[in-house]
């Protein structure tokens, strides 16, 4: 399960086809430098995104829980 605190390129490393979530949502995480330190939680509010709507998002991509 993808959870907040957890680092944008620790999500898209053990889940690849999160990419294609953060994309949606206006996030370019994979070619940010910050990615390996940025908590989902905080490219979320950077990118004025609702952090609840996108960790769905990404766990049903994952087939986890929505």
């Amino acid at each position: 399960m993808i959870t907040r605190d957890m680092t944008i390129e620790e999500v898209i490393r053990r889940h690849p086809q999160t990419v294609a979530v953060f994309r949606r949502f206006g996030l370019s995480c994979m070619e940010c430098q910050i990615a390996q330190f940025e908590a989902v939680e905080d490219g979320a509010g950077v990118h004025k995104v609702d952090v609840e709507q996108l960790l769905t998002e990404l766990n049903r991509s994952i087939g986890g829980a929505p």
